[in-house]
């Protein structure tokens, strides 16, 4: 199903963030909102996590209009540009925080946070503490506590803007072939 944004709008105080946005985000494609620092990249990704109110305007997913659901209603999940990684949790815990919080059976938690941490290729760092973790392992961390969840929509928030250059160029082909093997649309 793909998201819609129809006259979208969202002002703060009297500043205009976005203005009448229209678009079309694909099912199952990778899309990159690019443009300079302030112009409402992540304020537009708040909006559809439902994590912001928009102003105005309508964000549907399919045919269903999502504008007033809750953020854990809405089947989208988002990576914030700093992680919010929980320092006092270990790797597996920061994964399972979602899980835990639905109260998921045990069982079931155990199988999904080792699938997810597979995926990312962390399966042998469960123990560790994200300040034990290079930039590059606490965003697959963040990734893996974000797919657990099973999203449809993945919004990545500025995702390489902390890594180093050659971080920054295999976590790209990362992401890439992720989104492509779960075929989730990813923003």
């Amino acid at each position: 199903m793909s998201i819609r944004l129809e006259h979208l709008r969202k002002s703060f105080g009297p500043v205009d963030v976005l203005k009448d946005i229209h678009l079309q985000l694909p099912e199952r494609q990778f899309i990159t909102l690019v443009g300079p620092s302030g112009c409402g990249k992540t304020t537009l990704l708040r909006i559809l996590a439902g994590l912001e109110t928009a102003s105005s305007g309508e964000i549907w997913h399919g045919e269903q209009r999502i504008s007033d659901l809750a953020p854990g209603k809405r089947d989208i999940a988002m990576v914030f540009q700093n992680y919010a990684l929980w320092p006092h949790l270990n790797v597996w815990d920061n994964v399972a925080f979602g899980l835990v919080e639905r109260k998921a059976p045990s069982e079931l938690i155990r199988k999904k946070v080792g699938q997810a941490l597979e995926l990312v290729d962390l399966a042998d760092h469960g123990q560790r503490r994200p300040n034990q973790l290079s930039g590059g392992q606490q965003q697959r961390v963040a990734l893996a506590r974000t797919l657990v969840m099973e999203p449809q929509v993945l919004l990545l928030d500025e995702p390489l803007s902390n890594l180093d250059k050659t971080l920054r160029v295999q976590m790209r082909q990362e992401l890439r072939s992720l989104q492509k093997r779960l075929g989730l649309t990813t923003v």
